[in-house]
This record gives C-alpha cells, structure tokens and sequence, in this order.
C-alpha cells in the first residue's frame, strides 16, 4: 500500500536523523548498565535515541502502537494488535557500541494485522541502510539485493551469536550448536555482534544462513521480512513457521539449508517475548 511506503520513507527519514546521535557518542566514554546479564547492556544513548525515535512517528502517527527494546526494559509490555505497530531497537549491538567494535544498527519493523510490511535496517558507521517492503524486494542503499540461493548446506558461511543468555543450559546449547555444524561440516562460522545485520548479511548473499537462540522481536522483525524480500527463507529453528515473537530463528539462502540447519541445532527453553514476564518458562503462572 502506498500509505505503508510514505511509513518506511518516514521510518528511512528519522532512523538517519537519530543515527547522528549514536556517531556522535560512538568514540566516546559511556556509562554502562546492565540488564538481564552481564553480555545483557543498555547506555544513555540507547535509551535516548529510542526516545527521538518514538516521539518523532508518534507526533506523524499519533495512532500508531510501538514495541521498543528500551520500553520493554522499563517495564512496558509486548503487544502486537492488529493496529499499526512500530517494532524498534535503537542500538542493535550494544555490547559493540561500548567497545567502538563497528557493527552497531538501528532497526526498525513496522506490522499490519500481526504481519510485517516493510524493515529498516541502518548499519551506521557503516552507512549502510538495507530496507524491504512486502513484495516490493529488498535493497542495500537502493541496490536490489538477493541470497546466495546455496542449497548444499556443506557449502555455507554461517552467522550466529552466543547471545546474553549466560546460564549453564544457554552456554551448553549454543555451543554445542556451533560444534554439531562445523561437524557437518559448514564452511564456517561467523559473528558479527548484532543479529539485524546477521541476517542483512543473508540477504546480501555474503552468508548463506543465520540461526539464534535468544534474541527478541525488535532483533529480528526488520532483519526477517529484508531476508524474504530477498529471496530466502526465516522459519523458527524447530522448522515450523516463523514466530517473531517464539524468540527463535533461522534465516537462509534456500529451504533446504533452512530445514538441514533446523535438524542440527537445539533450542534452550526461553520465554516469549508476548508473555506475562511473571510467568513461567513452561507459561504457568508457577512452576
């Protein structure tokens, strides 16, 4: 719909405007706090540009509801209606931002009736804005972009993260994960520090698959519909059907990578990100 492109051009629009405060703080000192572990990190820029984000498609789109990786942290519950909704992470890599290590993003998803229309994702210090608008294809700073198309699993680049899950389980799980594919074996295994990019980076065709364990929406709602637009596949890595919010994902060159790499990798138990915090795991109000 044209009313959703007039949306991500606004959404193209303010990510670059707030992108100049991340540069600006990028080089300098930065007050660090933590969050759910000690790989688990937010500063005053993250929460600042999330604030110049919001306020500026709140004041355009005064309707529109809003997801943010900063809200959530302050207590804000993940709602996806069917109403127009604006899934946001400010800095997606953080951990990257506070060490100057130069893959730092600012994403940006936008969702109709739960699906998603069109993903933003500026790599900043890189300029490099990836965007895609259902049916419409995926770009890189206006230039079509396409996946490898590799199918043979044998042959591919992976892209994964530890993550900030650092209980023994999660540690175990991803590590064995990455051992269970080079042991296929893969060509190899990459990360770069933020999952938005990760999965860009498929879309590029520079990587044939990306999988997390971990993540949240506002990582990978942007990054998935840029991947598809480009002609890969994003399912959950138990190989059903793509869940933004199961917190679980595997985005790649082709369908069979998608469901060879969904046969090897294991999943820890994690909540979703749609509910109640106070809940169990397992979704029980105790355990």
């Amino acid at each position: 719909m044209a009313e959703w492109t007039e949306c991500m051009n606004f959404g193209i629009s303010v990510a670059k405007q707030a992108s100049q405060v991340v540069l600006d703080a990028f080089k300098k000192d930065k007050e660090v706090m933590l969050k759910s572990s000690p790989a688990d990190l937010v500063t005053e820029t993250d929460q600042r540009v999330e604030k110049i984000l919001i306020s500026a498609i709140k004041e355009k789109y005064p309707t529109h509801k809003f997801i943010g990786e900063e809200s959530v942290a302050a207590g804000d519950r993940v709602e996806l209606t069917k109403a127009p909704t604006w899934i946001i992470d400010p800095i997606d890599g953080t951990v990257n931002f506070v060490h100057r290590f130069p893959f730092v993003a600012i994403s940006i998803a936008f969702a109709v009736n739960q699906q998603t229309e069109f993903g933003i994702v500026y790599s900043l210090v890189e300029d490099k804005m990836y965007c895609a608008q259902k049916g419409k294809g995926a770009f890189l700073n206006g230039v079509p972009l396409l996946t490898s198309g590799q199918e043979d699993v044998n042959q591919c680049l992976v892209v994964t993260e530890i993550g900030a899950e650092r209980d023994d389980l999660a540690l175990y799980t991803m590590t064995s994960n990455i051992m269970r594919l080079l042991k296929l074996p893969v060509h190899g295994v990459r990360a770069v520090g933020t999952a938005a990019v990760d999965m860009c980076l498929i879309a590029t065709g520079g990587a044939d698959v990306y999988y997390h364990i971990g993540m949240h929406c506002w990582d990978i709602a942007a990054s998935a519909i840029i991947v598809q637009e480009a002609g890969g596949v994003v399912i959950d890595t138990d190989g059903s059907e793509f869940d933004m919010m199961s917190r679980k994902v595997i985005a790649a060159s082709s369908l069979p990578v998608a469901k060879r790499i969904a046969e090897v990798v294991q999943a820890f138990p994690c909540r979703r990100d749609d509910v109640d915090p106070s809940m169990c795991i397992c979704g029980a109000s105790s355990c």
